[in-house]
């Protein structure tokens, strides 16, 4: 009878130890889930920072100019699809068409009004549009390093059990669109 219940114990014992062991993995890719949300909020948050920043820089260049209203028109276009994007592939897609345009843009303006590179107001403007585009992509990296932790997570064993149990799935990481991998040049000369 002794035995018995020492066998006993020791069996209990062991389940107990699975049930905290997949508690714990269970929460930790929960944990792992959030940051990756946590990382998307800002990479959007940066994203509508910067097409806020637009009309702002909008204002400032009109004093100098009637723009060209199609550059206008895509610049305007591009940024209400960066505010429309639900998906990261959306994001990454929208944020790199308001880069083309915005590029595009200041370029043909700068070209046409040289007096506009000494406004201070467009100077600040542009520096806080150099400092968003620094922040998203600290955001970028941020999101796909929180991405890496957990796709390699529910791939490892035992979380791997785990995760398809709970149906755990893999992230996607925020990646440019093919075709822009080459830096737009925007010259103010």
């Amino acid at each position: 009878m002794k035995k018995g219940l020492i066998v006993l114990l020791a069996v209990i014992a062991v389940v107990v130890i699975i049930i905290i062991s997949a508690i714990g993995s269970y929460n930790g890719l929960v944990s792992k889930q959030e940051e990756i949300e946590s990382q998307k909020s800002t990479i959007s948050t940066q994203l509508q920072r910067r097409a806020d920043l637009i009309p702002n820089f909008v204002n400032s260049i009109e004093g100098y100019t009637v723009y060209e209203s199609k550059a206008y028109t895509d610049v305007t276009a591009a940024r209400s699809a960066v505010s429309g994007a639900e998906t990261t592939t959306e994001q990454a897609a929208a944020s790199d068409e308001l880069n083309k345009a915005i590029s595009v843009w200041v370029n043909a303006v700068t070209e046409n009004y040289p007096n506009l590179k000494a406004n201070t107001q467009f100077v600040a403007l542009q520096d806080e549009l150099a400092g968003t585009e620094n922040r998203i992509a600290t955001a970028r990296k941020d999101y796909n390093e929180a991405v890496k932790v957990y796709n390699s997570a529910i791939r490892k064993f035992p979380k791997n059990i785990i995760a398809g149990m709970f149906g755990f799935e893999k992230y996607d990481y925020f990646e440019n669109q093919e075709g822009t991998d080459t830096v737009p040049e925007v010259s103010f000369n």
